[in-house]
């Protein structure tokens, strides 16, 4: 077999299941986190350790298991994170009107505590493997480390294909700092440096004379750095990446917060103009409707329970961003439920709602909620 097929496959198969791992532990029920934690944390000081015995020895196999303890180090973080134990002060949406730089700041709030122990664990594998041999774990985390920073930072500045939908319920709230965007100017650079820094660790594998340890360990760390760069195209290419990892996730179900923000995308995607929208005229089809500046929350939840009951026909969804005296609120009925929470708009800023079915009575419906004011 080629001396770096073993690397690279042993890279895709650690990639790809703790990836797995990690979404299957955060998608469970929160009760579960402390156990999970405790757990990858003991998991980690066993890492450590191995890293601190490996790290005097010039062998492949030395490589191996530092290359997994590496990535033992940095799945713990992204557990802490996705878990909620270290993220950031911030825990809220961010604010409707707020400016480039106020949301920037709203960001890094949002997972500062998260990045500091990111470079804790940095400082720890370095202390541990400094002036050794195989280093090949503190060159993983870092290599993890900064290319999840770089995804992070184009998921702010704007790419099409957010994967909100794999977000926990509880940090649900963190795709309201996110973009949609056919491009950034930073993707690029993110992936030419990242195909880059992937080509010059694989031509160090290949490279005349190179001992055990750093063919196994370029290997590995060329092929890292390369599956990060095809995690950065997921962003943007028209194929669903997540698709990979999805049979991990256990949620069964957006929460209220989850939903809203998804509604509001949707709405503030959904530009076609009326007559486009509807395909027939007086039943059936779809409609936009424009409800008044400030409505009555429990109006739209009393007609949202007429929905429901069939008063208008068979109505297949119902999507809707309203103003009301208390807050801003996103709604949305969908196969037979409905659900709302308040949500501060960012990307659609005027009250809207979407009808969409087969045989309900468009005109009544649209009426329906035009009529939703608030009482004066």
């Amino acid at each position: 077999m080629c001396p770096y097929a073993t690397p690279f496959l042993a890279t895709v198969a650690l990639w790809w299941s703790s990836t797995g791992l990690i979404l299957l532990l955060d998608s469970q029920d929160r009760r579960t986190y402390i156990g999970s934690m405790v757990g990858a944390s003991a998991l980690v000081a066993l890492a450590l350790w191995l890293v601190a015995v490996t790290s005097s020895e010039a062998t492949a196999q030395s490589a191996y298991v530092a290359f997994a303890c590496g990535i033992v180090v940095w799945g713990w973080q992204l557990l802490a994170f996705y878990t909620g134990f270290v993220t950031g002060p911030n825990k809220s949406a961010c604010a409707p009107g707020s400016s480039a730089v106020s949301r920037l700041v709203q960001a890094i709030g949002a997972s500062v505590y998260h990045e500091l122990a990111a470079f804790l664990g940095a400082v720890a594998l370095f202390a541990v493997t400094h002036n050794q041999p195989n280093r090949v774990a503190l060159w993983t985390y870092v290599i993890l480390w900064l290319m999840h920073a770089s995804a992070k930072l184009n998921l702010f500045l704007g790419v099409p294909n957010l994967g909100t939908e794999m977000l926990p319920n509880h940090l649900a709230f963190l795709s309201s700092f996110m973009a949609r965007r056919p491009m950034n100017a930073l993707f690029p650079l993110s992936v030419t440096a990242g195909t880059a820094g992937s080509a010059l660790l694989f031509v160090a594998a290949c490279r005349s004379g190179a001992s055990a340890v750093d063919v196994a360990g370029f290997a590995m760390l060329g092929s890292l750095m390369a599956l990060a760069v095809v995690e950065h195209w997921f962003l943007v290419v028209p194929v669903d990446g997540n698709a990979l990892w999805r049979s991990f996730c256990r949620r069964s179900s957006d929460g209220p917060l989850a939903t809203a923000i998804r509604v509001e995308r949707e709405l503030a995607g959904a530009h076609d103009p009326e007559e486009r929208l509807s395909k027939e005229r007086g039943l059936g089809g779809a409609f936009r409707a424009h409800p008044p500046v400030v409505c009555d929350a429990r109006n739209i939840e009393r007609l949202l329970e007429a929905i429901a009951a069939g008063t208008f026909g068979k109505v297949d969804c119902v999507h809707g961003l309203v103003r009301t005296e208390a807050d801003w609120i996103c709604f949305e009925f969908r196969e037979g439920r409905a659900s709302m929470a308040a949500l501060g708009p960012r990307m659609q800023r005027k009250p809207l709602v979407i009808a969409k079915g087969r045989g309900f009575d468009r005109a009544r419906l649209k009426a329906a909620f035009e009529g939703c004011a608030a009482a004066a």
